[in-house]
């Protein structure tokens, strides 16, 4: 029998991210003690270390992450729709102070995995568990003519932070009658419906703002994630406002001009006021530096553990992960962390961690009362990660705006009950 969204919603309980529905037993866990670094302060590192800590208050946990602050990626789309604030999606670490973690602003430079070491500029510590968190690095090179310095004038904003406030910026700044121009990378990417979600945002500021505008998506492929309830509320709410142009009909980028503003594809050239292009992505820097990423570019992990297939004793969590079917998104990076931190609590205790129950919800706006959803629960034994059949779906196709509207309540009571989840 198929989940429904209200049982779903009401087995995942109060986080929003499947906590009720795993790790039932990890309330009585006793953890032996030793020491559990975690490199990478977002929605899967900060998890991770917060919920060793609550599982084995007696081991000592220390998170290294160079901000002192953190920029979410999810709701920064929402900045660019003109209804959202910067600081309305920055994250800030007392939380995880205060729940006994220390936290550590620097880089991690260098692990060490014979030695169980983790460098950073003032230092090395020492690990019995390393839990990696990331992120993503983008493949600067992946796009002809892009670069990480062409980035200050065509930004990616894949990366929350100064680079959504620049492309915020130019939007604003843009003449009305002008095109933004969304490239989409090849997958797999950072948050799949992302782009898609982002081309409702700008449209919605442009509907508003600058009517005669236009948004063009140019993509490399010929679907993506909840693609027809995007396209049922672009035709509902921007007309022929957003365009997009799948690698079917030649939507593949094969070279941008940024001096130009030209985003050349196989079918045609696009001319932009604002260009967007979001490059390819891999697994962050430490990740290779510690040897957990393999020839892809991303990290393959034991699904019951999250640990490393490459590194043993280091644990691998959120983007940076091999996690099919789960997705690179907030939740998924959530979900992925207590899975790793109840290993982790598990196997300095000794004891081998059973299999568990994962879950992903992704909410996308496509105007700031009209939301969409899909879900998923998954099993993880150690042969690969399961998806049981009626397990999950999308938001069903052709409901009210009351239902709609609703869903966009539970996008914005997922994103206060995660973030409170991961930082505190």
């Amino acid at each position: 029998m198929t989940t429904t969204r209200r049982q779903f919603l009401k087995a995942a309980g109060a986080t929003g991210a499947g906590t009720a529905l795993m790790l039932s037993g990890c309330a009585g866990m006793e953890g032996s003690g030793g020491k559990v670094v975690v490199i990478g302060g977002g929605f899967g590192g900060a998890t991770a270390a917060r919920y060793v800590k609550m599982w084995s208050p007696n081991t000592e946990v220390t998170l290294i992450e160079p901000s002192r602050s953190y920029v979410t990626c999810p709701f920064s789309n929402y900045v660019l729709g003109g209804f959202n604030t910067m600081d309305k999606i920055t994250q800030g670490f007392g939380g995880l102070t205060g729940a006994g973690v220390k936290v550590v602003h620097e880089a991690a430079t260098a692990v060490d995995t014979a030695k169980k070491t983790v460098s950073t500029a003032s230092g090395t510590m020492a690990y019995d568990r390393l839990i990696v968190a990331p992120g993503i690095d983008f493949i600067w090179d992946g796009v002809p003519g892009y670069s990480e310095a062409a980035s200050e004038a065509a930004p990616h904003a894949w990366k929350a932070g100064p680079q959504t406030a620049l492309l915020a910026r130019q939007i604003e700044a843009m003449s009305d009658g002008g095109t933004v121009v969304i490239a989409v990378p090849r997958g797999p990417f950072r948050c799949p419906p992302g782009p898609y979600e982002r081309a409702s945002m700008i449209a919605w500021y442009l509907k508003g703002k600058k009517p005669r505008s236009k948004v063009i998506i140019v993509d490399p492929a010929d679907n993506f994630s909840k693609q027809g309830l995007f396209l049922e509320g672009w035709k509902k709410h921007y007309g022929d406002m957003i365009k997009w142009v799948p690698g079917k009909d030649g939507g593949k980028v094969e070279r941008v001009d940024v001096a130009a503003k030209t985003v050349k594809t196989e079918g045609e050239t696009f001319r932009a006021a604002v260009m967007n292009i979001i490059p390819p992505q891999r697994a962050g820097a430490i990740a290779r530096t510690a040897g957990v990423a393999d020839n892809t570019g991303w990290c393959p992990i034991d699904p019951l553990t999250f640990e490393s297939k490459l590194v043993k004793g280091v644990h691998v969590v959120g983007d940076a992960t091999i996690a099919a079917p789960l997705p690179k998104s907030g939740t998924a990076a959530n979900t992925e962390a207590k899975i790793a931190a109840a290993a982790v609590v598990e196997m300095l205790a000794g004891r081998m961690p059973s299999p568990q129950v994962l879950s992903n919800t992704c909410y996308s706006l496509v105007t700031p009362d009209w939301g969409i959803s899909v879900t998923a629960v998954h099993g993880n034994p150690s042969s690969g990660i399961t998806t049981p059949q009626g397990s999950g779906g999308v938001s069903p196709a052709g409901r009210d705006d009351a239902f709609r509207k609703q869903e966009a309540a539970y996008a914005r009571a997922w994103y206060t009950s995660i973030t409170k989840d991961a930082w505190g």
